[in-house]
C-alpha cells in the first residue's frame, strides 16, 4: 500500500509539475520574453557613435631580440576618440609572465592614458607574442594589443 501511495504521489508531482500555468501572456510576447528577445543588448548597442573609443597610437609593438631573463616593459599609448569618459574596467594578458597596468579613473573625451605591459622573459625562449586584451565601456567592449620579439636563450 505504502508503494502505491509513493508512486501515486511522484507521478501527480511530476504530472503536475510539466503543465503550462496557462499564463499565455509571459509565454508568447510577455515582459519575460520582450527581455529574452530585446534586439539591443551590450553586445550589438543601437548607436555606437555615442560611446567611448580606446584608440592605441600603437597597437602591436615589437620589442626586437632580447636576452632570456631581461624584463621587457612598453607603454601603449591611447587616446578616448569617443564622446564619453572612457571607462578601463579591465586588462588581462595572454600569459602570467606579462603584467598589465591601467588607469583607474575615468579618462574624458580627447584625453590620453597609457596600458603599461611588464614581460618577463624568464623561461622564454626563441620568438614570442604575448597579448594584452583590455575591457571598457566602448564598442566592442575588448580591444587587444600585442607585445612581440625574439628572446635568445642563455647559454648554459
Amino acid at each position: 500500500m505504502r508503494i502505491s501511495i509513493f508512486f501515486f504521489a511522484i507521478f501527480s508531482f511530476l504530472w503536475f509539475s510539466c503543465q503550462n500555468d496557462g499564463n499565455k501572456s509571459e509565454a508568447a510576447g510577455g515582459p519575460v520574453s520582450d527581455m529574452v528577445h530585446n534586439p539591443v543588448s551590450a553586445e550589438f548597442p543601437s548607436d555606437t557613435s555615442q560611446m567611448a573609443r580606446l584608440t592605441f597610437e600603437v597597437p602591436e609593438y615589437d620589442f626586437g631580440t632580447v636576452n632570456e631573463g631581461d624584463i621587457v616593459e612598453y607603454n601603449f599609448k591611447f587616446t578616448n576618440t569617443g564622446k564619453v569618459p572612457l571607462t578601463i574596467f579591465k586588462a588581462r594578458s595572454s600569459c602570467g609572465c606579462t603584467i598589465p597596468e591601467w588607469p583607474e579613473d575615468p579618462i574624458p573625451p580627447g584625453g590620453a592614458g597609457e596600458i603599461k605591459a611588464k614581460f618577463n622573459t624568464e623561461g622564454k625562449m626563441q620568438n614570442q607574442s604575448k597579448t594584452i586584451t583590455v575591457t571598457a565601456n566602448t564598442y566592442p567592449n575588448e580591444t587587444k594589443v600585442k607585445l612581440s620579439g625574439f628572446v635568445n636563450p642563455t647559454k648554459d
